[in-house]
Order: C-alpha cells, then structure tokens, then sequence
C-alpha cells in the first residue's frame, strides 16, 4: 500500500554505526544516526520507512487512551500496584515514611496532602533499588557494557539508550511484574548488539526472555495503569 504523509522527526547523533527510527507513544518520530550521517541519506531511510512508521503510529492499542489517566484518592482501602499486584492501603497515625510491610502500604495520615510526590518517590527509590540492581545480570548474560544504568521520569517510554551508553529505565516500571521489567531492560540493552528492530534482535531478546510477548502484550493492556498519577 502506498502512504502518503508528510513526516515530521527529530534527529539525534550518536557514536552508533546504524542508524534507527523509533515512533514515542506521543507519536512522535525519532532517528538515532551515526555521527555525521546527511540529512539526505537519513530523509532516505525515513522515506523508505512510511509503511512502518504508519503502522506504528496507526497501531490499534499501543497508542490509545490518555497518556496519564486520574490517579486514586489516598485512602485506606484504596490500592496501589507494586511488582504487579495490587495491595492495600492503610492511613496510620505513626509519623516518618510509607512502610510497606505484610502486604500492605502503611500511609501516615500527616503525608496525605502530599500523595502524589509521597509515591511516586517512593516507588523511585525501590526502582533503583530492584530495576537497577538486575541489570549488570542481564548485562554480562548478554555480553554487553554500558555505562551507567539510571531511573528516569520519561513520559512516553519505559525504556531507553543514550548516545553516551547509558540505559533509562520508567520508574513506573516498578508497578510491573518482574518478568515485563527484566524484558525492557534485556530489550534496551539488546540494542548495544542490534540498534534497530529486527529479526535478529528479537532473536537475541527470545534467547534471554522466551516469554517476551507475554511480556509485551502485558504493557500494551496494562500500560495506562502504570501511568496513573499514584
């Protein structure tokens, strides 16, 4: 089929040898190219690219819905997720921080103004204390160095790699499941092995993550609760 649009991305240089595209969850488009690469030849690859940047744009689920739906009143009774299930909340007249202990997320009433920052650092803190600490695992299973492994507030992608080697991890991951987390990072850190898409970087990710679409279709159906603002 021939697709007709005009497309408007954002380039970014870096040390890779491949260039790449990626379309953001705000539909955006973006191209990872080697340092040095024209503006002709990238405009070329984009332009040879308009079926799968359609496709990806006009993708029935993957970019539905809010992108930050109303979060839950902090109260006791409500809920909140953390490694995939949900468990309950429970206001405490003690002082000090939410303690998580025996299923349960015990809250301060004294914090209860502040529920929004009160959570989500929270929920940062034990992103890099359980995100960060499976990535140097998956790192020397594949074969692989990066420089840094960071928490990130990203809007629209749960994971990333940066021109200086880095990896970026969503701090709303944390809400997932642990085997949707060790996907997304074995998935950014495949990318020091195979910048784009293929067949052969999702033959690297099935040979680290066997169920990696039971993985991806979790964070299609269930990526909007992760972005609720508690």
């Amino acid at each position: 089929m021939l697709i007709n649009m005009n497309i408007d991305y954002r380039t970014i240089y870096s040390r890779r040898k491949k260039l790449s595209l990626t379309v953001e969850r705000d539909k955006s488009i973006v191209v990872h190219a080697p340092e040095g690469t024209s503006q002709e030849k990238i405009a070329e690859v984009v332009e040879s690219r308009k079926q799968w940047i359609h496709e990806k744009i006009n993708h029935p689920q993957k970019y539905q819905g809010k992108v930050h739906p109303p979060g839950k009143e902090l109260v006791s009774g409500e809920s909140m997720l953390y490694l995939g299930k949900s468990y309950r909340i429970e206001i405490t007249e003690e002082e000090g921080d939410i303690v998580f202990h025996n299923g349960k997320f015990f809250v301060p009433k004294s914090l209860k103004t502040n529920r929004y920052e009160v959570f989500q650092n929270w929920y940062i803190n034990k992103a890099k204390e359980k995100i960060l600490s499976r990535v140097p695992h998956h790192a020397e299973r594949l074969g692989v160095s990066y420089n840094q492994a960071k928490i990130s507030d990203s809007k629209y992608r749960w994971g990333s790699c940066t021109p200086r080697d880095n990896v970026n991890f969503n701090w709303r991951l944390i809400k997932a499941p642990m085997f949707v987390i060790d996907y997304v990072i074995v998935h950014e850190l495949s990318h020091f092995l195979e910048s784009n898409h293929t067949p052969e970087f999702w033959n690297i990710v099935r040979s680290q993550i066997p169920n990696h679409q039971k993985a991806k279709k979790w964070l299609i159906e269930n990526g909007e609760l992760l972005e609720q603002a508690l």
